[in-house]
């Protein structure tokens, strides 16, 4: 897949992505909004988070990387959306792009690679949750069919001040 100049490559993620994952990941906790974490997390605390999403299943996660350096542009992911049992045919899903790789079309190829990937999987809805403002996500998520739902306002409070987060769903 072509992105931009650079030839970009959409995989599972593995065991061997859990640093440059946790350090894509740590630069929002670090600089915005757009994770509720506040703290940065190391490889080991985020192992956990990584082995939740195997290869198959309806909680993946798929990596974007760069064809020749393999340096990681971004990923995406499938996660449960609640623990309870009836919430089983649901998803959230969320997509993270490296700060310098924006802009340039891969949040498209991860969510393309991703439902791609759960479309033979029982499910029956994606959620996404935007923390308030984030454009380029919202333009992203209507584009694959997401609907707004709602607003849970001042939801999070992070950087000294509280934050929405703006729901969106997709039918699967």
């Amino acid at each position: 897949m072509r992105s931009g100049c650079t030839e970009v490559q959409v995989r599972p993620g593995i065991e061997d992505d859990l640093k440059a994952l946790t350090d894509l990941y740590n630069h929002y906790v670090r600089e915005t909004p757009i994770t509720f974490d506040t703290e940065p997390l190391t490889p080991e605390e985020r192992r956990p988070w990584l082995l939740s999403h195997p290869e198959d299943g309806p909680h993946r996660l798929r990596v974007a990387t760069d064809a020749d350096s393999q340096e990681i542009l971004g990923y995406a992911t499938s996660s449960p959306y609640r623990a309870k049992p009836a919430y089983g045919t649901s998803v959230e899903t969320t997509v993270y792009v490296a700060p310098y790789a924006g802009r340039r079309g891969i949040g498209t190829l991860l969510y393309t690679a991703l439902f791609e990937a759960l479309a033979g999987e029982d499910l029956h809805r994606a959620y996404a949750g935007i923390a308030q403002p984030n454009e380029a996500s919202t333009r992203l998520h209507e584009r694959f069919g997401f609907r707004y739902v709602g607003t849970y306002r001042e939801v999070g409070r992070k950087f000294g001040r509280y934050w929405d987060v703006a729901w969106y769903e997709k039918p699967l």
